[in-house]
């Protein structure tokens, strides 16, 4: 292998790769070079603090040994089998994904990443039911291949439409802060607000015909699209609706899962049994590429004595296989949920003191160690500091502050991620959210005085 200078990597790269969710002549690539627990450096030496675990999915931090390790070894024993062969780190990975997936979740087909984890869960869904339509949330985000981003509910799906996988209906969020139906009557009691949106849900399923939906797929919590989290009784309730009307649940686990918020699985919260359960991203932390869908066996049984169409070259591959089962002991050893759930209270505490100081700050949100800020020009108005899908140069200022003073995290329009691995020490989380405190004083200057 030929070696290349800092310089030359940066170069290569600019010129001849093409990059994904960007204008090719606008991109400006950090041109990482190492990262150890909660940082990375580039090229120039540079430091930050990785307060979006890289791209949602370094759930136990960079660098971790025992997951380099068990990869490296099932490298030497075995680097590659067939999709239809039985291997050990396939078999270990069903196991530990039988005891930590919640009850009657036993069957497991393994996948390359998140999204085709969802293109699966829909065939599976429309292979049981013989139904055909998909009903998923207008601020959700469930991939970027043709039937994953038929799903999606945001303006990522928009952009290829015609052509899109048919058969997929959209609902509203139920989203506190911006909730379409509650712009008079902010203070809403939960349970009413609940059963509104729980309402609108089921005249959807009405107005589209039961007998035609196959399933509804839902982020259990919100992701990229604001961190939007359930109110009490709605997965309930979704459960119920789709227990009455005989359409799947299928639960899109792909950012929220393994110990984000503080639970194996986000639905676990709410004590609710999806039918179908999509991962990826913390899986393997990020360290190989790999996906699952979880199932009831019901579901599998349909292709007892017929063949499911579907699989790629690489599904099960014993190397990402062997990553996941280190990525799970590793949670497990160090009791990575029961930290996200203590180091995220104080990250809540923490979101919700500089939502006090800072007028830009429309409200903060988290639950475990998935955080969001919703900044605003005006709070009495809610005006967004930046339009819905799309930026402001307060929100790109923002960004900037932050990275020119060492802090990596994801702005989504006019919200700021904040998804830091789970390994994430106190004092370390206050580095960030001081550098953050500095970076408001910038869409501070942006909103409304009255």
């Amino acid at each position: 292998m030929f070696d290349l200078t800092d310089d030359q990597v940066l170069q290569l790269c600019k010129s001849h790769n093409f990059w994904t969710w960007s204008a090719q002549n606008k991109v400006d690539p950090i041109p990482v070079k190492t990262a150890r627990g909660v940082y990375f450096w580039d090229t120039n030496g540079r430091r930050y603090l990785d307060l979006n675990s890289m791209v949602m999915n370094v759930n136990i931090g960079h660098g971790d040994e025992r997951v380099i390790e068990a990869m490296t070894a099932q490298l030497h024993e075995l680097p590659f089998a067939g999709p239809g062969m039985a291997t050990k780190p396939r078999a270990m990975l069903c196991k530990l994904l039988a005891e930590i997936c919640p009850p009657g979740l036993d069957k497991f087909l393994f996948t390359l990443g998140g999204a085709d984890a969802n293109e699966n869960a829909i065939k599976l869904a429309r292979g049981f039911t013989g139904k055909h339509k998909i009903l998923a949330r207008y601020r959700s985000y469930h991939g970027a291949t043709f039937g994953a981003v038929a799903a999606t509910g945001d303006p990522r799906r928009t952009v290829w439409e015609p052509g899109v996988m048919p058969g997929a209906v959209h609902f509203l969020d139920p989203y506190r802060y911006r909730s379409t139906m509650h712009r008079t009557v902010p203070d809403l009691p939960e349970e009413e607000f609940t059963r509104d949106y729980l309402n609108h849900l089921e005249e959807i399923i009405q107005y589209e015909n039961p007998d035609t939906i196959a399933a509804i797929m839902i982020e259990t919590v919100t992701g990229t699209n604001g961190v939007i989290i359930p109110p009490a009784g709605y997965l309930a309730g979704v459960r119920r609706l789709c227990d009455r009307y005989g359409i799947l649940l299928i639960c899109d686990e792909v950012m929220s899962g393994f110990g984000r918020t503080g639970k194996w699985f986000a639905v676990e919260h709410w004590d609710v049994v999806p039918d179908m359960i999509t991962m990826a991203k913390g899986l393997t932390s990020g360290y190989a590429p790999l996906g699952a869908v979880a199932m009831k066996s019901e579901i599998a049984n349909t292709y007892g004595d017929i063949p499911y169409q579907g699989g790629l070259t690489a599904n099960g591959h014993p190397v990402c296989l062997a990553a996941a089962v280190a990525t799970i002991q590793a949670i497990q050893q160090d009791r990575m949920l029961e930290k996200a759930t203590r180091t995220g209270e104080v990250m809540n505490e923490m979101l919700a003191e500089l939502a006090s100081r800072h007028p830009s700050v429309g409200e903060a949100r988290s639950i475990g160690l998935f955080g969001a800020l919703e900044l605003v020009t005006d709070r009495e108005t809610r005006q967004p500091m930046a339009p819905y899908n799309g930026s402001s140069p307060e929100m790109v200022a923002f960004r900037k502050y932050l990275l020119d003073h060492g802090v990596f995290l994801y702005t989504h329009w006019n919200i700021a991620l904040l998804l830091p691995p789970l390994i994430i020490n106190i004092d370390e989380l206050a580095e960030g959210i001081g550098v953050i405190d500095q970076a408001l004083t910038i869409t501070d200057k942006a909103v409304v005085r009255r």
